[in-house]
């Protein structure tokens, strides 16, 4: 769901009309939606806003740049990030850059896959994991 930036409202925006081509526009104000398919780079400082808060569910990858399952995974999370928009978030957490969220999920290896529903944690994949895996228990979860 793309938050207006002219208007700050949730917006719903169906897949097939996205896949078509189309320009979402807000339905309070009617300015165009931004719709940005690719994975968002979450922070310590952003992490509340963007995962916690989210109208959609978030899955959020805790990655590293010197981790090579992590960057194995990556082109399965940009693909799912832009089959399943509007329907689920994908998000990345640099685990050397944001220690404290980190921490916080107790993530101790990498890549650690959590999917966040209503602002708590309901599911969490360790290890590089292939994209029909990770889209199925997507679906399942989000049903």
């Amino acid at each position: 769901m793309p938050r207006c930036t002219a208007c700050g409202a949730n917006n719903r925006v169906e897949r097939d009309k996205l896949a078509s081509g189309l320009q979402p526009v807000c339905g309070r104000c009617k300015q165009p939606l931004p719709v940005d398919a690719s994975p968002l780079t979450v922070t310590d400082a952003s992490f509340a806003s963007d995962v916690e808060r989210s109208p959609l569910p978030v899955l959020v990858d805790m990655w590293a740049p010197w981790c090579g399952p992590c960057r194995m995974i990556a082109p399965a999370l940009e693909e799912l990030a832009i089959e399943m928009t509007g329907l689920v978030r994908i998000a990345k957490l640099n685990v050397d850059e944001n220690p404290a969220t980190s921490a916080r999920f107790a993530i101790r290896s990498i890549p650690a896959l959590i999917l966040f529903k209503d602002g708590r944690e309901v599911d969490r994949m360790l290890g590089a994991r292939p994209k029909a895996e990770i889209a199925s228990r997507l679906e399942q979860l989000i049903g």
